[in-house]
C-alpha cells in the first residue's frame, strides 16, 4: 500500500506534469474510482481550470485549481499517478485521464480501485473528505508528537498506524521505525517513557527522510523492510531470527532480541 514516501513521489509527478497547466480534457474510463462526483461532474468542474501546486497531507494528495475546486486523491493499495507523453499507449488500469495544454496527459492508474478521486468545492469540503487527520508525520514536532502519544491507549503500532494520531505512516514504515527505535510493536503506548517517545520521534523523522529520497520504503539489506518477506528472516542488526505477529489485523515484523 502506498505510504507517505510513495505519495510524496506522486506529488512530485503531479507537480512536474500538471502544475501551472490548464486541463483541456477529462476522460473517465472507469467511474468506479470516483467518489461523490460523476464523470460528467468531474469533467465540467475541471475543464478550463489550471492546476496549482499540489499538497500532500499524510497519504492524501490535494490538487487545487486556480479559483476552483480541489481534486482530492487517495491511492489505496495500488493507485499511482503517471505523466504520459503524447502517443503513449494506454494501460489496462488507467482509470482517469487529464489532458493538459502541454500535450501531456496525467493519468490516475489503479488496479484494485480501493480508493480513488474526490472533488471538493471549498476548504470545508476538503476537510470533510479527509476526515480526522493527525499532524503529518514529516512535519510533526517533537512536543506535538509526544503529546499525541502520551494519552493514547492501546499498543504503539496501532497508535502509529492510526491516521488521526499521525498522518502518513503505514504498516511497513511503522515496523521499520519501531525496529530502529528498539521498541516492540505491542508495547503499551501509555507506558512509553518520555525518552522512548523522543527517540521514536527522531527515528521516525530520519527514516522518513531516507524513504522519501528513495521514493518508497526501501528494501535495503540494512533495513528491516529488506528482510521481512524472507522465508527465514533475520535481523539485519543483530542476526537473530525475526518474529511475525498479528496485531490489529496486520502483520507486524520485529526482532525479539533488539526490541525488548
Amino acid at each position: 500500500m502506498p505510504e507517505l514516501p510513495d505519495v510524496e513521489g506522486f506529488r512530485k509527478v503531479f507537480e512536474s506534469c500538471a502544475t501551472g497547466r490548464t486541463v483541456r480534457r477529462v476522460e473517465v474510463r472507469d467511474a468506479g474510482v470516483l467518489h461523490g462526483v460523476s464523470a460528467r461532474g468531474l469533467a465540467d468542474a475541471l475543464k478550463g481550470r489550471r492546476f496549482a501546486e499540489p499538497e500532500r497531507r499524510g497519504k492524501w494528495l490535494l490538487a487545487r485549481t486556480d479559483d476552483g475546486p480541489t481534486l482530492v486523491v487517495h491511492f489505496g493499495m495500488t493507485g499511482r499517478l503517471v505523466c504520459a507523453e503524447p502517443g503513449d499507449a494506454m494501460e489496462r488500469h488507467d482509470r482517469v485521464l487529464f489532458g493538459l495544454d502541454s500535450g501531456h496527459q496525467l493519468r490516475y492508474r489503479d488496479q484494485r480501485k480501493l480508493k480513488g478521486l474526490w472533488l471538493a468545492h471549498d476548504e470545508a469540503g476538503v476537510e470533510r473528505v479527509l476526515g480526522p487527520l493527525g499532524p503529518d508525520a514529516m512535519a510533526v514536532g517533537r512536543e506535538e508528537f509526544d503529546e499525541a502519544l502520551a494519552s493514547r491507549r492501546g499498543q504503539i503500532k496501532s497508535a502509529l498506524t492510526d491516521q488521526s494520531v499521525v498522518a502518513g505512516l503505514g504498516n511497513l514504515l511503522v515496523d521499520e521505525i519501531l525496529w530502529r527505535a528498539r521498541i516492540r510493536p505491542d508495547h503499551p503506548t501509555r507506558e512509553l517513557s518520555r525518552a522512548d517517545r523522543t527517540r521514536l520521534h527522531s527515528d521516525m523523522r530520519s527514516t522518513l527522510r531516507r524513504a522519501v529520497e528513495a521514493g518508497c520504503v526501501p528494501t535495503r539489506d540494512s533495513w528491516l523492510t529488506g528482510h521481512r518477506d524472507d522465508p527465514d528472516p533475520v535481523c539485519p542488526r543483530c542476526g537473530n531470527p525475526l518474529r511475525r505477529t498479528r496485531l490489529a489485523g496486520r502483520t507486524a515484523v520485529w526482532c525479539p532480541h533488539d526490541q525488548k
